[in-house]
């Protein structure tokens, strides 16, 4: 894999460990706290998207647009589906069989449909890191039998949609060659308002969730495009099929994070999970 590609993968991952842990501090999510902080980032976004849309050597075409709607309507759909799947089905289910679905779609998908060529290591690696996944995210079964059958099917429905919304990012900065940063900048704004009428249902709550705890929903909204940037240059320079599984690193810092900081258990664990991750990068890396 290429090395800057890598580099940028990996800053992304421990940026978008930063900002999950903060969100977790949140003392309720929901769509309150995600219009927020999409919203807050389009702010911060827009002067550097207006800036670079006019220094751009290539005048914008109307297909950025359609490109940055289509992302936006897939994070949406991946932020509805992953928390009606909360709600039915069991967190324990739904959150390390969607992690674990999500990259490995994506590289079937690039593979069988856009005829990546990762070869046999990058394969091996792309495996190694869903699988640590897997052993990071899960640990002894709670909740009902109904729970943990609700949970996989929109865990895997929430997969689905983080592998749609991989390839078509990947799509549209490479094929499309819509700029990352004005890609990500024009879709955060569409996402803010495709999620205003869940922010105007819940206004009580957005004002409440602002009120207390504004330095959490800032920190989001600045780190948050931050990685996914970086991931989106990334994909500019290597394969899906590498690209996807990589950044899953951050569940493992993440998963750490959650021992270390959060006083979560299982570190044993934890630890065995962060291990295969690792080993599956270095596998990625020598790709």
């Amino acid at each position: 894999m290429n090395a800057t590609a890598l580099s940028l993968v990996l800053v992304a991952a421990v940026v978008h460990a930063g900002w999950n842990l903060a969100a977790k501090r949140i003392s309720a999510g929901g769509t309150q706290f995600v219009w927020l902080y999409y919203t807050a980032s389009a702010v911060m976004l827009l002067p550097v998207t207006v800036v670079l849309l006019v220094v751009e050597d290539e005048r914008p075409q109307w297909s950025w647009l359609l490109a940055a709607a289509g992302t936006s309507v897939l994070h949406v759909g991946y932020g509805v589906v992953l928390q009606r799947g909360y709600r039915v089905g069991d967190l324990s289910v739904v959150y390390p069989v969607a992690r674990g679905t999500g990259p490995l779609l994506s590289v079937l998908a690039a593979v069988l449909v856009l005829g990546e060529r990762p070869g046999p290591l990058g394969l091996l690696g792309a495996f190694l890191v869903i699988a640590g996944v897997l052993v990071i995210s899960t640990g002894r079964e709670e909740g009902t039998a109904r729970g943990r059958r609700a949970g996989v099917l929109y865990g895997l429905l929430t997969g689905a949609v983080i592998a749609g919304y991989t390839l078509w990012d990947a799509h549209s900065v490479t094929g499309v060659g819509v700029p990352p940063v004005v890609y990500f900048g024009i879709g955060s704004v569409l996402q803010s308002v495709l999620l205003v009428p869940g922010a105007l249902a819940g206004r009580g709550e957005v004002a409440r969730i602002w009120r207390e705890q504004r330095r959490e929903v800032l920190l989001v909204a600045l780190l948050s495009p931050i990685a996914y940037i970086l991931v989106l240059f990334a994909l500019t320079m290597a394969p899906v099929s590498l690209v996807a599984p990589a950044r899953e690193l951050s569940i493992v810092l993440g998963g750490l994070a959650a021992w270390l900081v959060l006083g979560e258990r299982d570190a044993v664990r934890r630890l065995a999970g962060a291990v295969i991750v690792l080993s599956g990068i270095a596998a990625i890396a020598a790709a």
